[in-house]
Formats: C-alpha cells, sequence, structure tokens
C-alpha cells in the first residue's frame, strides 16, 4: 500500500499548496465548530438561567458569526481540495495515456483494451474522488472526534469518561469493515472489467450478431457476466451497510448512558443542565463525524483498490525498447535482412516462426504468401519491431532494427495493416498522420496512387470530408484505399501492406500495384495476400507454412518447384494453366 502511495501521490506534487490548504481550513471549521456546545452551554446556563435576554441574543450573534465563518473556511477547502483532485487525476490520466503508448502489441494483447479503459476512466475516477475526500475528510473528522473528546472532560470529567469507551470500540468496528471490503471491492472492478469487454464485443460485432440471430445468446451471456458484478456488488455493499448501524447503536447506547448519568449529577447539583446539553452536542459531533468518517474509509477501500490496479499498468514495461540516439541508416545496403529469426508470442507454447532467412533489396516488389496462420503477418509485423524477435538478427539498411530509434524506425517503415483503421476529422487529417507537414497536393498525389481519387471527388468537400469514428461512412474497400494513401504520404523505403487490398476488385487491386511500381522514390514493398494475383508479379514471393519458408522464388518458378503455391494458385484459378 505504501509503494502504491509513492508511486501515484507523486501526481499531487504540482498542488503542494492545495493539499495543504485544504485540509489546513478544514481545520479551522473544526475548532470553530468545536467551540459551538461551550457557546449553547453559557446560553442556558448563563442566558437562559438568569432571564438574561440581551446575553442571549449575543451568543446568538456569537453563533452565526462562528457559522458564516466556518461555511467560509469550508466552501475555501472545498475549492482547494477539488482543484487538487481534478489536478492529480487529469496529471495521472496523462502519465496512465503516455505509459500505454509505450507498450508493444505483446504487452497490449496480454494486458487487454477493456481494461486499459477501465484503468484510464472508471479507476482514475474512484481514486479521483478518493483524494477528494481524504483531502476534506481524512484529517478533520479525527481531529473533531478527538477534539470534542477533550473539550467533554473540559466540561465534565467524569461524564467525558463514556467517550473515552465509546471511541475505541468505535474505531474497531470501522477498521474491522475496512478490512474486510478492500478484497471485495477488489471484486467488483474486476467484473467491472468483465461487463466492459462484453459491451465492447458487442457493440463492434452487433452486424454479425443480428446476421447470426445470436442476439439472445449474446443478451444471456451478458446477464450471466451483469449478474457476477451485481452479486459481488451485493457482497461488498453487506458489509459496508454494516457501518452506519453499528456506529448508530454505538453511539446512541453512549448518549443514553451520557444522559442517565448527566441526569444524575445534575439532581445531585455536581454539574448545570448546560453541561449536559454541551456533553450531549460532543457526542452528537462524533456520531456525524465517524459516519463522515466511515463512508471516507469506504471510499477510500475503493480507491486502494483502483489505485493497485492502476499501478500495475505502470508496473508493465514495454518488453521492446528503443534508444534515445539511435543509428543512421545506410540507403546503399540492403534494404531488409532476416538471418534465421524465429519467434514465439508470448505465453504460446509453439514457435509462430522458425528459421527466416531472406533478404529484400530497396525497390524489390517481395510477395509473402501462404495459408492461414502460417505467419505471414507475424514475420513482417517484426520488420517495423511491433515485436521483437525470439532469437536470430533482424538488419535494415546496414543496422540491426534494435540500434535506431523510435523515430528514425517509424521514418524508415511505412505499414499498412490487416485492419483498415482511420480516426474521426477529416480525409486531409486522418492522411496527415503519414506526414503533418504534407501539402495537399503531395496528398493529392498518394490518394492517386492508392486508387482512391473517385473517394475524393465523390465528396462535397473532398480531402476537407469529414469522417465518421472508425471511417463508418466508408465501403471497407475506401478506407483500405485510404490507409494505402496514409502510408504513401509518408514516403518510407519500405512499404508494407498487410493484406491490405483484400477489399478491393481484382481490377482495382492491379491498378494498385502498377501505380505503386511507378512510386518515384522506389520502396521496398512487401504485398501480403492470400491471393496469388496480388504477388505474381513481384520481383521474389516467400511463400509460408507453418511458421517456415516453405519456398522462395518467382510465380513462374514456384509453380514448378512449390507444391503448396501451385495449390494455392490452382484452388484460386479453377485449374486454369498459367
Amino acid at each position: 500500500m505504501v509503494i502504491i502511495l509513492k508511486k501515484l501521490l507523486i501526481y499531487l506534487k504540482k498542488y503542494t499548496l492545495e493539499t495543504v490548504l485544504a485540509p489546513l481550513f478544514k481545520m479551522f471549521e473544526a475548532t470553530l465548530e468545536l467551540f459551538v456546545p461551550l457557546v449553547v452551554k453559557r446560553i442556558i446556563d448563563t442566558g437562559i438561567a438568569n432571564n438574561d435576554l440581551t446575553y442571549i441574543l449575543k451568543m446568538c450573534v456569537l453563533l452565526a458569526f462562528l457559522a458564516f465563518v466556518g461555511l467560509a473556511f469550508s466552501i475555501t477547502a472545498q475549492y482547494f481540495s477539488a482543484r487538487a483532485a481534478v489536478g492529480f487525476s487529469s496529471s495521472l490520466r496523462y502519465s496512465l495515456f503516455s505509459h500505454i503508448g509505450t507498450l508493444t502489441h505483446s504487452e497490449i494483447d496480454t494486458l487487454g483494451t477493456s481494461k486499459l479503459i477501465t484503468r484510464m476512466t472508471s479507476d482514475i475516477n474512484q481514486v479521483q474522488n478518493g483524494i477528494n475526500l481524504t483531502l476534506r475528510l481524512l484529517l478533520r473528522s479525527p481531529f473533531v472526534v478527538f477534539g470534542a473528546m477533550i473539550m467533554a472532560f473540559t466540561v465534565d470529567k467524569s461524564s467525558a469518561l463514556t467517550f473515552a469507551g465509546t471511541i475505541p470500540v468505535l474505531s474497531l468496528v470501522v477498521f474491522a469493515i475496512m478490512l474486510g471490503t478492500v478484497p471485495l471491492y477488489k471484486a467488483v472492478q474486476k467484473h467491472l472489467d468483465s461487463i466492459l469487454l462484453k459491451t465492447r464485443s458487442t457493440l463492434s460485432g452487433v452486424r454479425v450478431l443480428r446476421a447470426f440471430s445470436a442476439e439472445k445468446r449474446d443478451i444471456a451471456d451478458f446477464t450471466e457476466k451483469n449478474q457476477l458484478l451485481l452479486s459481488a456488488q451485493q457482497k461488498a455493499a453487506r458489509i459496508s451497510a454494516l457501518l452506519n448501524p453499528l456506529t448508530y447503536v454505538i453511539i446512541n447506547a453512549a448518549v443514553i448512558i451520557l444522559i442517565y448519568t448527566g441526569a444524575i449529577r445534575v439532581e445531585a447539583g455536581i454539574i448545570s443542565q448546560g453541561a449536559v446539553v454541551a456533553l450531549y452536542n460532543y457526542m452528537s459531533q462524533i456520531l456525524v463525524e465517524l459516519i463522515k468518517l466511515a463512508n471516507l474509509i469506504i471510499t477510500i477501500t475503493k480507491s486502494f483498490a483502483s489505485a493497485r490496479r492502476i499501478t500495475e499498468i505502470f508496473d508493465t514495461s514495454p518488453s521492446v525498447t528503443f534508444p534515445e540516439k539511435g543509428a543512421e541508416p545506410d540507403l546503399s545496403k540492403p534494404a531488409v535482412t532476416f538471418t534465421d529469426v524465429s519467434f514465439t508470442y508470448k505465453n504460446a507454447g509453439e514457435r509462430s516462426l522458425s528459421g527466416i532467412s531472406f533478404t529484400a533489396e530497396k525497390g524489390e516488389k517481395i510477395g509473402i504468401i501462404g495459408s492461414t496462420g502460417s505467419g505471414k503477418s507475424t514475420l513482417i509485423n517484426l520488420i517495423p519491431r511491433f515485436y521483437d524477435a525470439s532469437s536470430g538478427k533482424i538488419e535494415l539498411f546496414g543496422h540491426d532494427i534494435s540500434d535506431y530509434s523510435r523515430e528514425t524506425l517509424n521514418m524508415l517503415v511505412a505499414t499498412v495493416a490487416q485492419k483498415a483503421v482511420l480516426f474521426s476529422g477529416t480525409i486531409r487529417e486522418n492522411l496527415l498522420w503519414g506526414n503533418k507537414n504534407a501539402d495537399d497536393e503531395l496528398l493529392l498525389s498518394a490518394v492517386k496512387t492508392a486508387q482512391a481519387e473517385d473517394i475524393i471527388k465523390a465528396k462535397e468537400n473532398g480531402l476537407g470530408e469529414m469522417l465518421t469514428e472508425g471511417g463508418k461512412n466508408l465501403s471497407g474497400g475506401q478506407k483500405q484505399r485510404l490507409t494505402i494513401a496514409r502510408a504513401l504520404v509518408k514516403k518510407a523505403p519500405v512499404l508494407i501492406l498487410d493484406d491490405s487490398a483484400s477489399a478491393l476488385d481484382l481490377a482495382t487491386d492491379l491498378k494498385l500495384r502498377r501505380a505503386i511500381n511507378e512510386l518515384d522514390f522506389h520502396p521496398l514493398v512487401f504485398i501480403v495476400s492470400q491471393r496469388t494475383s496480388s504477388v505474381m508479379g513481384c520481383d521474389k514471393i516467400l511463400v509460408m507454412e507453418d511458421g517456415e519458408i516453405e519456398a522462395v522464388g518467382t510465380h513462374s518458378e514456384l509453380l514448378e518447384t512449390s507444391e503448396v503455391y501451385r495449390e494455392i494458385y490452382m484452388s484460386q484459378n479453377g485449374g486454369a494453366n498459367e
């Protein structure tokens, strides 16, 4: 717990003043509150007993003054605590988002997107609430409790012994319940992760669900997960719910004892009626503050559970690291060289790639083909270091890829992934991801090469046309062409097309490949595809089978030497001859 606090409280450093002033003004308010029962005591013992209306009015004015100043202190404390809590959560959220950005595909695959979203939203909000309430109440409530007990001793030592016996019993109850709820709230957050994952997958795959009439099954699955969350919340709530009734029972029992003994002592003339009222008011203050403290502890318990989950993300280090100042590429050397490269996914039992070796020169067109699961995408994902090879060596323009800084590697390699991803914003804004300094002439040139010119012409605002989230106002083929254009804007010497023309018709695919062949910066192009028509014009084709290169050659060579390639070709061309 101490380690978690150290890791997260550094984000309060910018708000040191606020974290001091918030509890300080709350202490000022609490101090004034402790004087109220004494003023009431004087009103009863002096003003009412002597029928002194002037004195009563003076004391009432004093009470109003204490209330007004206390309110001002309370509002000031509220302002500083809210400012510190919101600033803390903003800094923490930025830092967590930045850290997630450093994680590689391997860590993100392991953690899961839904879990990361929960940490960024629900968990940080929970910690923010904890910080806010802690600054306001963590010092104030114990101060009022012990202050009221001390003030009670100044009124009547014998009656105040009730306070001394009540507070330890209450503290025991509060902390016992706190310890019992910590693991339960952690379980609640875990079930919340599951709900978010289910909701996310349902919303993203809603068309598939409807196509297979699987709505009822999906609702049943969601209901089951929701029931688990409900059960976990109810279990935690049952224990938390004991807090208020138990504290009320203990406090009210103490009040009964206090009034009973007080009445006997008033009857005996040992203390005044005002003293009994003052003691009762102090006991009421203790009741209110302990209830506040109990609720604070519940909130802090939830916050610690969330804080622990956030630190788990911070404790996850990226498996791929980059030097700050890396090597400079030698463009005269071979563009990409694989030497006996093998790769195994994290927590996977078998290798996905084994003994991969080949060399590719700048300006070449390299086709990669093979059956589903043969390792095509895994192979090309190693080039931009989405993953690091388990063994072997990968060189890029004369240097090991691990020698390049992140910026240099990004400059050298442009990748178009299997799934076309666009972001909400204009078409221009999406294309500028490839090169933020590109002008419209370069953007339109890339669009033309990617065979996406018709998309721009069909839009009323051209490059300024707005795209919805994920580019949902475009077809699959349109999205693929725009993502290819985005990569072309980069003008990187290595261009990877990972099955990125799968939604294009054969004619458009052919035009695209011809246009790429005519690029003036002559990149090395990797074309990953399931279709032989997409790779048959390449200078070299790698045929993948079970994570290994089964054969290498041109289209005509592979038809004669590779049984795997020949089978793929024949299955797609109906047994036609070359």
